[in-house]
């Protein structure tokens, strides 16, 4: 038999769907992508260290870079939904006594068969599926927890196991343990200021993280790590498998994320109450404004949201509630330098559906063409004749 040679870098099919996915739902993290997809294949080989969870990550990085939003896009990939995400948010347990929160109170104190654990071997069962016998757990912002919840976490990271007060086990080996923390994120900054000077604007900083700088990766990320090792322990640092180090969004990044964001105003627009499905579109100059208004070196798109809920979604809401705008109507927004604000003028109007479901991205058009006719997952042309029957 010939002797053939093997590609140990191709993944099976469950790995490379998850993999288009979440770079579809999370913009510039490629490398953390890669981690994840990873340690997914290697539970779906039945590779997984034994007695362990399936992976310990800690991500790294500036405030806004996605770190979250990762393990969410992962839930929403996987089960259909983030809430499927186990979720802690660590800044409320900076004190020692919050930790019976998670494991419940010890026999012996008051209320203790009125306090109900976070952490039960039902809470991690009721977010598997019949196909996804797998659980995400995240300790979201690491940093601002008391050393007891780190010291809780050893056991969990080295064994898979956790004791509440009541003595029953909870078993995490069908578990991948998400940590975040914003550690290194002011290091990061620092070397960028050395990089370009502190006068530099924030669309510098993004050019410079634009290039393929070896020398500037490496220096982001070991930055980042000596951060966290100066603040967690050698035995907690141990445990982890992976650290992934979130690096500032670049001009490209963000401009990818405000078209996702986009996009998700216009399904909203699809799916509300009022019926007047109409698409608006955005000029250049009218983006980057919702840019300069969103976004920042330092906070990444973290206001992103609240700059398009400002600047474009509340006064489209106040254009459907007066009646300026009605169904089959194309919503020109444009970026008025003498007013300072977007202005908004219909373009066209009366048009029908299936030129509407034409207009955008395809993923919309295939949300439209589910509202309407109840045809999902269709490719955009099939999606446009689907609403135009």
């Amino acid at each position: 038999m010939p002797n053939r040679q093997l590609d140990p870098e191709q993944i099976g099919n469950r790995a490379t769907l998850l993999d288009s996915d979440l770079r579809k739902r999370v913009v510039g993290q490629d490398e953390a992508i890669q981690q994840i997809v990873n340690v997914y294949q290697t539970y779906l080989a039945g590779m997984s260290g034994p007695g362990r969870p399936i992976g310990n990550l800690l991500f790294l990085g500036p405030t806004g870079s996605g770190k979250t939003l990762l393990v969410e896009a992962m839930a929403e990939s996987l089960v259909g939904h983030s809430r499927a995400v186990l979720k802690i948010d660590c800044g409320e347990f900076q004190h020692s006594h919050e930790i019976a929160k998670l494991v419940g109170s010890p026999p012996g104190y008051l209320g203790h068969r009125d306090t109900h654990p976070f952490f039960s071997q039902e809470a991690l069962l009721s977010r598997q599926t019949d196909l996804i016998k797998l659980n995400l757990v995240l300790f979201d912002e690491i940093e601002k927890a008391s050393d007891a919840l780190w010291n809780l976490l050893l056991g969990i990271l080295d064994k898979a196991v956790l004791t509440t007060g009541d003595n029953r086990t909870v078993d995490f080996s069908c578990s991948m343990i998400f940590m975040t923390s914003n550690l290194g994120a002011a290091e990061m900054n620092g070397i960028l200021h050395q990089k370009w000077g502190f006068a530099s604007s924030n669309r510098l900083h993004r050019q410079i993280l634009e290039s393929s700088d070896e020398r500037l990766n490496d220096k982001l990320f070991r930055a980042s790590v000596e951060a966290a090792r100066r603040k967690f322990s050698p035995e907690f640092m141990n445990r982890i498998d992976k650290v992934v180090v979130f690096r500032p969004l670049t001009e490209a990044a963000l401009r990818q994320i405000l078209t996702l964001e986009l996009n998700i105003v216009q399904k909203r627009i699809f799916s509300s109450l009022h019926g007047s499905a109409f698409v608006f579109t955005l000029t250049e100059a009218a983006k980057d404004q919702l840019l300069r208004e969103g976004t920042d070196v330092k906070y990444g798109a973290r206001h992103l949201k609240r700059a398009i809920d400002r600047w474009l979604v509340h006064p489209l809401s106040n254009l459907i509630g007066s009646g300026q705008v009605s169904a089959g109507d194309l919503v020109e927004v444009d970026w008025d330098p003498d007013a300072k604000c977007l202005s908004f003028a219909r373009a066209a109007d009366g048009l029908p559906m299936y030129a509407l479901a034409e207009m955008v991205d395809s993923s919309v058009a295939r949300h439209l063409a589910s509202r309407s006719v109840g045809v999902a997952n269709s490719h955009p042309r099939t999606a446009a004749r689907a609403v135009r029957r």
